[in-house]
Parts: structure tokens; sequence; C-alpha cells
């Protein structure tokens, strides 16, 4: 039996990384893209091994239409097409508006959301012509509640949600899956270095008074590209901990 290839950005480190290793335990054969060497990437590379993973490392950058289209010709080449996409690639640079330069507003709308639509439009063709596929992009419940000083980060993780719901409209009958997750406060070094005072303050906003881990957020991925969610399109998978209630 042929694994079927999964093509995760952003996977060399953080959510992504677990993301990769959850699905290469799961008989998938796994595609890592960062902008980071493939050296630095080692520890993911050699855990996605370990769980019988064929692996391909890729150095790109989703804001590069470019690099994108380099990285899924690279992909096809090796496994034959890409059956799931992750767009888990993502960057913060958070600032007051009336604070935030326009370099601040251009990369993270540049990683963030033209990277979905980077890599997205490579690979929708070759999900079209096999006639399935699965497509998940990382969004945030920043993208649907806002939040302050962070405008940026919040419009890129809304526009996630919009291209989601749109893209599943246009390529349902082909047998493709579109889907998001919203991570709420999940454990990961960006939020080590929250102060004290905050993590209380986030927490006490949290049903399930904890962070959530990168776990949590790879099982709800995990779900979304697998079969038990094939009758599944559109939708916007929250895991926040009831933090939305």
């Amino acid at each position: 039996m042929n694994k079927k290839a999964v093509l995760i950005t952003g996977a060399a480190g953080g959510i992504g990384a677990c993301v990769a290793e959850t699905l290469a335990g799961e008989r998938y054969n796994i595609i890592i893209t960062d902008v980071i060497p493939e050296e630095k990437a080692e520890n993911t590379i050699n855990k996605c091994k370990e769980k019988g993973a064929e692996v391909l490392y890729i150095q790109s950058d989703v804001s590069s239409y470019s690099s994108c289209e380099e990285a899924v010709k690279q992909s096809v080449e090796k496994f034959g097409g890409i059956y799931g996409l992750v767009n888990n690639a993502g960057i913060i640079k958070d600032a007051l508006l009336m604070r935030m330069t326009e370099e601040q507003w251009d990369n993270v709308i540049s990683v963030n959301l033209k990277g979905v639509f980077n890599m997205s439009h490579h690979v929708v063709p070759h999900m079209v012509k096999a006639k399935a596929g699965r497509i998940v992009s990382l969004s945030s419940v920043a993208g649907i509640y806002g939040n302050a000083g962070q405008t940026n980060y919040s419009s890129t993780k809304a526009g996630i949600i919009g291209f989601t719901k749109s893209l599943a409209k246009e390529v349902g009958a082909r047998g493709i899956t579109v889907n998001a997750v919203a991570p709420g406060f999940i454990e990961t070094p960006m939020t080590a270095n929250l102060p004290q005072k905050a993590v209380e303050e986030a927490t006490s906003r949290i049903s399930l008074k904890s962070f959530g881990s990168a776990q949590d957020i790879a099982n709800a991925v995990s779900f979304l590209i697998s079969d038990k969610a094939s009758y599944i399109s559109g939708h916007v998978l929250s895991v926040d901990g009831g933090m939305s209630l």
C-alpha cells in the first residue's frame, strides 16, 4: 500500500514539527518546508523517519510564489503527488496599530496570508488531477475575536477563514476538503515569553484553566486529514480549551 504524502509548511519546529511527527506515525510520507536550512531541522526529520515515514525536506519561503512553486514541483517528483497540505507557517510582529510600521504589517501579511495562497495555488491543481486531497490551514482565535496589538496577525488569521470557506466551495466537487484549525493559547516558545500576569489573565478566560499543547493542535489536524473527516469541509475547528464559550 502506497503511503500518501502530506506537505507541512513551517514544520522544522514548534506546532508544525509536532504535526509532521504525528502524521508520520499515521502512515503518511512527510514533506517538510521551512525557511531554515535542513541541518537545523534534523531532530524533526529523524523523529519522522523513526516513525516509518519517508521524509523530504525543502528549504522554502512561503511568502515567495516561485519558492512555493519549486517546493511543490520537488514534492510531486518525489512522491508522485500531494494528498495533504497543512498551511502552518506563520509569524507575529505585534504592535498597537498607531505604532505598527508598514514593514511589520507587510511581513505578517506576506507570510501568514499570502503564504497560504502561494502554497495552495500550486498544490490544488495536483489534487484536482487526483480527484482527492485535504487542505488544513492554521488560523487562530485571534482571527475570530480579534486581539489588541495584533491587527496584522488577526487580519491574516481572519483572512485564512474566508480563504478556507471560499476554496472549499471551489474544489469540493473534486473530492477535496478544505478546513481550518483555530488554536487558542498553546504552550510554545512564543507563549513561554509571556509575562506571568498575562498568562494568569489568559488562563482565567479558558474553561479548562490551562494552555493547550502542540499535540492538541496536531491531533485536530490529523483528524481533518484523515478519512474520518471525509464529509467535513469549510469548517473552522477551534482548539481553545473552551476560551470562546
